[in-house]
């Protein structure tokens, strides 16, 4: 249990053992049960079988770096038998699988996860937010997403986290948050969206931030901002709040006319906000209307036939009388033709 793996360096006395760019391809099975602190990094380890920490083995182990090791697949029990977990580094990691019980079925201790750059196959990231959901990692205080190239995040990923503090989105290429829920997030103290592509805030957010008792930080630096009449809230927002981090150097991105504009320094008249920038509602605007008119014209329509029913009525009569007296004259030619005595009478007379 004292000894020190091969190619691996350890310390006793700080509890800590590293296998830092050893080329390992598997967790080394002889680890001392002392260690604390544990560095496995720029390896080759291909992927966190069940059972990969030997069970009951490292009852301290608090903190487990297993960065930049070109893990592709963490399975179900990998870090279960972790029982004082509380870090967890897989950043630089091309994750291809990720399995929900990766940290068994129970409550996981751990307290911090770092997955910079291990998020880049959208399947992880929805078995992520499965992960997180489902509640294991309710004691959750850091959660560190960035540098993954994220567009959206799944609805509701953060629901379950009641002790999050501190949350990481930067360096990511959001467009925006309208699916995103920080309700239950009571504890939240510091949320980073800088260096992402948001061009506006929605009220819907803004009122979720407003709910957050615990915010202190916002970061929002480095974002693309559209400057328009839907960036009106997001101005007043600003304007009123002072959680937002150099919230004096966030400018307009767009249009051309606003470029460099700073948000604080807005007015709505600046917007032009008299132009509808709302297309569906237009759109849905102009279709009642088109019923509308279309149901007048029926209804004048309508009134026309019902005020001149008895000439409509008259006028049908003397089509119906016309149509018969034609068909009686083509039935008598037929029956002059089908009888020869009646067309010998009708040569005759003709003579």
């Amino acid at each position: 249990p004292g000894s020190c793996p091969a190619l691996c360096e350890c310390s006793e006395a700080a509890k800590t053992v590293k296998c830092v760019n050893r080329n390992l391809t598997a967790v080394p099975p002889d680890l001392p049960s002392y260690v604390r602190n544990l560095f496995i990094t720029g390896n080759r380890l291909a992927g966190l079988p069940a059972g990969a920490f030997p069970a009951q083995r490292l009852p301290d182990l608090s903190a487990l770096n297993l960065s930049g090791n070109h893990l592709q697949a963490v399975e179900a029990g990998a870090l279960a038998a972790l029982p004082a977990l509380r870090q967890l580094d897989l950043s630089g990691n091309p994750l291809a699988s990720l399995s929900p019980q990766a940290f068994g079925e129970g409550s996981s201790p751990l307290e911090e996860l770092a997955l910079h750059g291990a998020l880049r196959n959208h399947s992880v990231l929805l078995s992520l937010a499965a992960m997180l959901q489902s509640g294991v990692l309710r004691n959750l205080s850091r959660l560190e997403l960035a540098d993954n190239g994220l567009l959206l995040l799944p609805a509701g990923m953060f629901t379950a986290l009641p002790a999050l503090r501190q949350l990481d989105l930067s360096n990511n290429s959001l467009v925006g948050l309208r699916n995103v829920s920080f309700q239950g997030l009571g504890q939240l103290q510091s949320l980073n969206l800088s260096d992402n592509s948001l061009g506006v805030l929605r009220n819907s957010t803004l009122a979720q931030f407003r709910g957050l008792p615990a915010l202190q930080r916002i970061s929002l630096g480095r974002n693309p901002w559209v400057c328009d009449c839907a960036i009106e809230d997001l101005v007043a927002w600003l304007k009123e709040s002072d959680q937002v981090e150099g919230k004096e150097a966030l400018t307009c991105a767009y249009p051309d006319k606003m470029l460099g504009k700073a948000l604080l320094k807005i007015n709505g008249s600046e917007l032009n906000c008299s132009v509808p920038v709302d297309l569906p509602s237009q759109l849905q605007t102009s279709y009642v209307f088109l019923g509308i008119v279309l149901a007048l014209i029926g209804a004048i329509f309508l009134l026309v036939l019902y005020l001149n029913r008895k000439g409509i009525k008259k006028w049908m009569h003397n089509i119906r009388d016309a149509c018969r007296d034609h068909m009686e004259g083509y039935h008598y030619r037929y029956e002059i033709n089908a009888d020869p005595r009646l067309t010998n009478l009708s040569s005759n007379s003709d003579v």
